[in-house]
């Protein structure tokens, strides 16, 4: 199994419950080395850039307006496929179908706010991690 990055995000929703430090500590235990984690907060137009895949969705509006209500925690995951293993720690989009040993279980409401974000693929992980992180930070 390839030692891979991807990005982790801790949305606004988990943040402003205060479940920051439980979700890292469900990462860690989890395999998961934490590399790099910065909290910030997305402008709009910052959080339109991002998640502009999602442009043409009926829900990316909602998606953009939540994503710049609050902090939120950008984080590089590293890790035995680390993508497929934070993406299977989160549990699925939808919280309410996530079972309870998931972030999304344990700290999610529902669909829309579902505590956490993670990259998809490899080539998803190349174009987020540098939204959040320079090269030169990453070691």
């Amino acid at each position: 199994m390839a030692v891979l990055r991807t990005l982790g995000m801790i949305k606004p929703d988990a943040v402003a419950a205060g479940s920051t430090g439980a979700i890292l500590a469900m990462i860690e235990a989890a395999g998961l080395r934490v590399v790099a984690l910065r909290m910030t907060r997305l402008a709009r137009a910052e959080a339109e850039a991002f998640y502009a895949v999602h442009s043409q969705r009926g829900f990316y509006g909602e998606l953009c307006e939540f994503m710049s209500s609050g902090p939120i925690v950008a984080m590089v995951l590293e890790g035995p496929d680390a993508i497929v293993a934070w993406r299977t720690l989160m549990g699925p989009t939808d919280s309410t179908k996530a079972g309870p040993d998931t972030v999304r279980g344990r700290y999610g409401t529902s669909v829309s706010l579902n505590a956490v974000h993670g990259s998809d693929a490899p080539e998803t992980a190349a174009i987020e991690i540098p939204f959040f992180f320079p090269v030169r930070e990453l070691s």
